[in-house]
């Protein structure tokens, strides 16, 4: 599909473009380029100053740009009940076999022990 929105260089609006098709008895033969809020016709395809081809105004670098944040030590985040070996799911709640009671993935405990099978969120499933 092309391109359709325009910034009209007769009305300065920001609108769409209209293709009329043209006919010569039962064929077409062309297209009318056709501003929609102004009814201006441009000649011709390359003469239409789509929104793509005008380069958007740059307000922002990437020098404006804060440092990324880290709120976990490495492995810290490994820590919780999610990743224990006695962490339980089933459709009706999150149990941990070591305490005997329902927990939450983000829990954490002294008692912890890495699962083996839960490195990702696929294990899961």
């Amino acid at each position: 599909m092309s391109a359709v929105e325009i910034i009209c260089k007769s009305c300065g609006a920001d609108t769409l473009l209209n293709r009329e098709a043209v006919y010569d008895g039962f064929a077409k033969s062309g297209e009318k380029l056709i501003c929609s809020s102004c009814g201006f016709e441009y000649a011709s395809e390359a003469e239409v100053p789509f929104k793509s081809k005008i380069a958007a105004p740059r307000i922002f670098t990437d020098a404006d740009r804060s440092a990324k944040v880290e709120v976990f030590d490495e492995g810290e985040n490994k820590r919780i009940c999610r990743y224990c070996a006695s962490y339980t799911v089933n459709p009706f709640t999150q149990f941990c076999s070591t305490h005997k009671k329902e927990v939450q993935a983000t829990d954490t405990c002294g008692r912890f022990e890495e699962a083996e099978d839960k490195d990702d969120a696929s294990s899961l499933l």
